[in-house]
This record gives structure tokens, C-alpha cells and sequence, in this order.
């Protein structure tokens, strides 16, 4: 039977590109799998099968070896296209595979379908201001853009596949693994969200933003230097072209200049409010509101404004 294989091994993730797989099965007549590495159980809930993937060593901490079991898998079934996750691993998995099994490969998709024999989606382009067609003849590989479709929650109806398979010795020696903090919540479904940037002077600083968003019930983004550069917030809260692609009711930004490799994660927000000193912000040109001020005297008061504002109930 045709096969559509999923991976991520970020848990909200894996459940966005199960949906896109099933639908590219249901397109082919097949049927779509997700594949977890080195788990005893699923960790990762979804409607649907699951293949629990294991091997003789780990392998969610190698990409070669996760490369090799991947691979194996693949040739033992009429696997047609292989989706990833645009997590840093995803995107080693998913380059190491293609060019193991010598198939062509797209990076970012989304809006994924099968179209006379290929694999087609769009992706962004030139900082998001276009969307370019793309695709790639069956069978072959793709990195689905987060955020471009709706995470399953999963419900007790998964199957199980437990699959052993033999890998080689890894050129490459696992020494040690060193967690980075998590933001809690997902930001790709979130409904309200108060992103901060670069306008903020210290970490201590971004306790304002967080307490408004605590007041309208929003989760904390950033702009790429506070994740990558300074990492006052985690990497899952980088808003952006290579972060995370949001689709809020209401967004706001405070002091973001609005830089292309920002609002390209940004443009499907449903409304954008932007806080920032600068008037010529390149954020104002997209922002439906905007307000020209300090965030340091702006942000407070908003604060206050929407904690003595009487909710219906």
C-alpha cells in the first residue's frame, strides 16, 4: 500500500504534519504513518498509525543513525513521500535522507497536494512578501512549515507498530545532551499573542510583557535576537521566517521594528497591534493599530488600562 511518512520530534509539530500526510494518503488512496524514534510508547497521541521505530542504539540523539533506520524503513514499503518537521533536526533528517535514497526534496511547504504525479505546496519567498509554487515528482521528501496546519490532539484510535530495525556504527559519538528551556505553550495555534523584541533593554524588563499578556490571556513571543542571540526567551517563542509562523486573532508587538525576517512569520495574523517608539518602524506598515511611544510608559498603562476594564460574563 502506498505509505505517507511523518516525523518531528517536537510533539505539537509531529501532530500538524500527521494531518498533512493523511491528507496526501487520502489523495493517493494509501495510507499515512507517524514514525517515533527510541519511544517504548507513543509519546505523541494522534488519529491514526504510529510506528514506534527502535533499533540496536538511539537514535532521536543521532541524525545519522535516525537517517539510516528512516532509510530502512522507507525501502521496506511503497513510501511515496517522507514529510519532516522545519525543526533543526527535521531539516538534517530530511537533507541526509534525500540524499541517501537520491530523491528530490522541498524545504518550508505548506498547502501540500498531489497533482498529476507530483508532490506540489508553496512556500515563502523574498522575506515573505510572495509565494512561490513548488514541487517535486513522486516518490520524495518535503519540510512542512509550522504552523500551516491544524495539530492533531489525537483520540484513542491510534494503532501501533513496534519495528526493530539494524543500524550501523555512527562515525559521529553522542557525548552529551544539554537541555534548553521550553516555552509552555504553542504558539502556532495560539489565539492572542504579545511578541517582544530588541526594544526591550534587559531580560528583567520583559516581566511588562508578560504581565500583560497574563491580562489578556495571550502567550509571549519574541523577535529572532532574543531567542538566537541573547536567549532571554527559548527558541519555540521565535516568531519569524526561520522561527515559528503564527496565525493569531490579535498580535502585538512590542518594539519590533518589523524587519522582513519577522513579519513573514506575522502576515496571517488577523490583527496587529504595534508598540514602538520609532515612527518610521517598518512594523507601522503592517500594523492595523499602531502607537509611537516608549514601551516603558505605554506598557504599564495599557496594563492598567485592561486590568480596571469590567469583562462581561
Amino acid at each position: 500500500m502506498t505509505t505517507i511518512l511523518a516525523y518531528s520530534e517536537k510533539e505539537n509539530l509531529a501532530g500538524e504534519i500527521f494531518i498533512a500526510a493523511q491528507e496526501l494518503a487520502t489523495q493517493l488512496g494509501g495510507e499515512a504513518a507517524l514514525v517515533q524514534l527510541d519511544e517504548a510508547k507513543p509519546s505523541v497521541k494522534v488519529s491514526g498509525k504510529i510506528i514506534l521505530l527502535k533499533a540496536n542504539t538511539p537514535l532521536s540523539n543521532n541524525p545519522e543513525l535516525a537517517t539510516t533506520a528512516i532509510t530502512e524503513l522507507a525501502k521496506k514499503s511503497d513510501v511515496k513521500v517522507i514529510l519532516f518537521g522545519t525543526t533543526r533536526f527535521g531539516r538534517q533528517l530530511a537533507a541526509q535522507t534525500a540524499v541517501r535514497m537520491r530523491l528530490p526534496a522541498l524545504s518550508d511547504a505548506k498547502e501540500l497536494k498531489i497533482e498529476h504525479g507530483k508532490l506540489s505546496g508553496t512556500r515563502t519567498v523574498y522575506g515573505g512578501k510572495f509565494s512561490a509554487r513548488i514541487c517535486a515528482p513522486l516518490p520524495c521528501i518535503a519540510t512542512v512549515q509550522s504552523g500551516s496546519y491544524q495539530s492533531d490532539t489525537g483520540t484513542s484510535s491510534s494503532s501501533v507498530e513496534n519495528i526493530v530495525v539494524n543500524v550501523p556504527q555512527a562515525r559521529a559519538m553522542h557525548l552529551e545532551t544539554k537541555h534548553t528551556s521550553k516555552g509552555s505553550a504553542n504558539l502556532s495555534s495560539a489565539r492572542i499573542i504579545v511578541s517582544v523584541g530588541r526594544g526591550f533593554k534587559t531580560k528583567e524588563d520583559l516581566a511588562m510583557a508578560e504581565n500583560l499578556a497574563k491580562n489578556m490571556g495571550a502567550m509571549i513571543g519574541c523577535s529572532r535576537p532574543l531567542a538566537s542571540d541573547l536567549g532571554w526567551l527559548s527558541e519555540d517563542q521565535h516568531i519569524g521566517l526561520t522561527g515559528i509562523h503564527v496565525h493569531p486573532k490579535l498580535y502585538v508587538a512590542i518594539g519590533i521594528s518589523g524587519q522582513l525576517q519577522h513579519t513573514a512569520g506575522i502576515k496571517n495574523s488577523k490583527i496587529i497591534v504595534a508598540i514602538n517608539n520609532n515612527k518610521q518602524a517598518p512594523i507601522f506598515q503592517i500594523a492595523d493599530y499602531g502607537i509611537i511611544g516608549d514601551l516603558y510608559q505605554v506598557v504599564p498603562e495599557l496594563t492598567k488600562l485592561i486590568t480596571s476594564t469590567p469583562t462581561s460574563k
